[in-house]
């Protein structure tokens, strides 16, 4: 076993590098913006940065000031846009670790100039437009993009932010309906208009990006000077009807552990609310992972991982830690064993997709669901040179050396309660 944890994940750094050099590829003459919120999607965004830093990408997206400001703590120093909302009162932050932010509306305009002006400093920003999320961003809807354009110059025009990028989010064009393909064209032609209306009264900006993973995929004529690469870094489809439209590879594979193997009788109910009898006598093994790590209380009695090149079907309820599965037939199988539950061993393959497909929903929530205990163990060419540990150390190779510091925390926290207490009497 790789790690010796009860549940961990595999991160393959050279599919992350394959998929980079396919859309590298696919977008030549781009500049690429590796989207990086929510920890890489599961991922760990320290790793995963400073893979791709290296590899040359040019910008990184999180969501929030938090996730920049933990990129810039770590070394990374490519530009870094947040696409959501920062409070104001970060300003000064986002300007001394040069961080860009997304401005969206007029009244946030405001409050984040006065807060630069106020700290005697000045942000780099990039404009949001919304084109038809209906989300964040000075709307600019079909119809409306002289609105738009309107309030972007006044935004523009603050002394306390510097407004260099403008961009958009398409809400659709992951789906392949004419009716879908025909409102990103349009959300696509209400960018062009409401900038080109920016550039008649004098604004003009350095980078105009419009394109997600699904536009990069299949729109090639709106890719501007910068796409948004999240999901399909990540070897994932944004959606089922996108499958194939390139050469990714997954990254991510998730195992777990065989903690016990029994023989149960026929009419023996297992797991939380009896919802399994066993038909015959079967041979049944618990293992380590439960929906706190991310496993799925849904995929309980459905389902299945794989043990020993075989499928094991998912019997009784999902529990918090543990689950049960049915290993009847395959041979061999004892505490300690490896179990697959997204990867592919043999001729059997379990991957995000289909994960959430029994869930009914996509395979961002499942990677991005996947917890903080269980570490992320990093390979390149099939080699392990790091280890994400949330629960001891994110950056400690070695996680076992942390404990020591660990332990003195709480020992002077005991200290701590004991001179408390020793005072109250």
């Amino acid at each position: 076993m790789p790690f010796s944890r009860r549940t961990w994940t595999e991160i393959d750094c050279n599919a992350l590098l394959h998929n980079y050099e396919t859309i590298h590829k696919q977008t030549a003459g781009c500049k690429i913006m590796a989207v990086v919120k929510a920890d890489a999607y599961g991922h760990g965004d320290i790793a995963v940065a400073k893979v791709l830093q290296q590899a040359g990408v040019h910008w990184f997206a999180v969501s929030n000031f938090e996730e920049a400001l933990s990129l810039r703590e770590q070394g990374i120093t490519c530009p870094i846009l947040v696409l959501g909302y920062t409070p104001p009162e970060n300003a000064a932050g986002l300007a001394d670790r040069h961080i860009t932010q997304t401005v969206y509306s007029l009244e946030y305009a405001y409050a984040l100039n006065e807060a630069a002006q106020a700290a005697g400093t000045r942000i780099n920003c990039h404009i949001k437009l919304d084109t038809g999320m209906a989300r964040i961003g000075f709307c600019a809807w079909k119809g409306h993009e002289e609105i738009g354009a309107a309030q972007t110059a006044q935004a523009c025009m603050l002394p306390g932010l510097d407004c260099t990028g403008i961009f958009t989010h398409f809400s659709c064009a992951d789906e392949l309906s004419p009716e879908s393909t025909a409102f990103t064209r349009e959300q696509f032609q209400s960018f062009e208009k409401t900038v080109a209306l920016l550039e008649k009264q004098g604004f003009h900006f350095l980078l105009h990006h419009c394109c997600n993973s699904a536009a990069t995929l299949r729109f090639p004529e709106m890719y501007l000077d910068m796409v948004r690469a999240g999901v399909i870094l990540y070897g994932l489809s944004p959606a089922l009807e996108c499958d194939g439209l390139a050469n990714l590879h997954p990254v991510m594979n998730f195992y777990s552990t065989i903690t016990l193997v029994k023989e149960v009788e026929a009419g023996i109910q297992v797991s939380y609310g009896r919802t399994y009898t066993a038909p015959e006598q079967r041979k049944l093994a618990t293992i380590a992972v439960g929906y706190a790590d991310g496993f799925r209380r849904n995929f309980s009695n459905l389902g299945h991982v794989i043990v020993h090149g075989q499928y094991a079907p998912i019997v009784g309820r999902v529990c918090m830690d543990q689950t049960l599965i049915d290993v009847t037939g395959i041979p061999d199988v004892t505490m300690g064993d490896r179990v697959i539950l997204v990867g592919q061993e043999g001729n059997c393959s379990i991957t995000f997709d289909q994960f959430a497909q029994l869930n009914g929903t996509i395979n961002y929530e499942e990677i991005c669901l996947i917890g903080r205990r269980v570490p992320r163990v990093y390979l390149k060419d099939g080699r392990e040179f790091g280890i994400t540990d949330y629960l001891l150390q994110p950056i400690e190779k070695n996680p076992s050396k942390i404990l020591p510091l660990i332990y003195n925390k709480l020992r002077d926290f005991e200290i701590d309660n004991k001179t408390r207490r020793n005072k109250r009497l």
